[in-house]
């Protein structure tokens, strides 16, 4: 049976990550907590609310965008570096690149920082609705009204590219291959393309905006929440999920708010609406209860690289870290 140690952190748990080997959590409050031991210290990074969370590819620092203007990185010790400010600017987006380099946007405008603190910034008609980095290459992906825009942002003369779909797009993720780009929509529904020939894939049928996306260990597949299971679209075929019915795991009355796809095996854990979390095994659809409903849908979830600890965080503040019997 797993085990789990709770933290009542009293905020909005925007994000959860394992940071050097620690679970942390990024808060509503502006603040940052580190679990160290059996307690969660706090560290305050923004003046105002964290709006955006992700952590590094390396998973040293925690990159958090607030609503003060500030970008900045929360190291394993609790340590802050400010990265960037856009004074009376919300830090709506940030994402994680390679080497260090780190993405953000504040409204219309995206901006790429490299590690020695260089930027480059590419602006957008209207407000940026997601940022995520490609699995290879300096390459960002825009989501915005009406689509979606590449930019190479490592080569300053390199025209971007155009995926055009009607409507707003909300998020972006590229499959760990990098042959697709998925973006999240307000009309509940996800949208791809296939990056070589710009094919569309249109994925649709949710009773609810899909907020959270994660892809499967081997990529085969990308689950997302949204509806009263958790889906998983199959991008193992040529035409990615195009007629192919998707995986739909842990049904139950109320709505999946969150979803993470274990490190190493294909099992998804599912987060829902009244704060119950499962994990669900893609082949049979076993289920196993990870945690009992309570104090509000659950907002955030991470593994740590080993597969064996998940961390996650509620909208009614509370938090902890589930230890699965190896």
């Amino acid at each position: 049976m797993p085990t789990i140690q709770t933290f009542p952190l009293g905020a909005f748990v925007v994000e959860a990550a394992f940071i050097g080997g620690k679970a942390f959590f990024a808060l509503g409050d502006g603040s940052v907590r580190r679990v160290e031991g059996p307690a969660a210290e706090a560290t305050q990074v923004h003046k105002g609310a964290i709006l955006s969370a992700a952590p590094s590819l390396d998973s040293r620092m925690l990159i958090t965008g607030g609503d003060d203007g500030v970008v900045a990185a929360t190291d394993a010790a609790g340590q802050v570096t400010r990265l960037a400010e856009r004074p009376r600017k919300w830090i709506d987006h940030v994402a994680a690149g390679p080497n260090g380099v780190v993405g953000f946007a504040a409204g219309k405008r995206a901006v790429v920082r490299s590690a020695d603190g260089g930027e480059r910034s590419f602006d957008h008609e209207r407000a940026v609705g997601g940022l995520a980095f490609a699995p290879k290459g300096l390459r960002l992906a825009v989501a915005r009204y009406d689509g979606v825009t590449l930019w190479w942002a490592g080569t300053a003369d390199a025209r971007p590219a155009s995926l055009s779909w009607k409507g707003a797009h909300l998020a972006a993720t590229f499959s760990p291959d990098g042959k697709y780009v998925v973006t999240a929509m307000q009309e509940n529904a996800l949208h791809g393309w296939r990056i070589a020939d710009a094919k569309d894939m249109r994925m649709t049928g949710y009773p609810a905006k899909p907020k959270s996306l994660s892809w499967s260990a081997k990529g085969r597949f990308l689950a997302s929440s949204g509806a009263n299971a958790a889906i998983l679209w199959p991008f193992h075929f040529r035409d990615g999920p195009m007629g192919k019915p998707p995986l739909q795991l842990g049904g139950r009355e109320l709505l999946v708010t969150r979803v993470a796809c274990h490190p190493r095996e294909e099992i998804v854990a599912i987060g829902y609406q009244d704060g119950m979390i499962m994990a669900v095994r893609f082949a049979d659809a076993q289920e196993a209860l990870l945690r009992r409903p309570g104090e509000g849908a659950v907002s955030a979830m991470a593994w740590d690289p080993t597969g064996r600890l998940l961390a996650f965080g509620t909208e009614g503040g509370a938090a902890g870290v589930v230890d699965l019997p190896g």
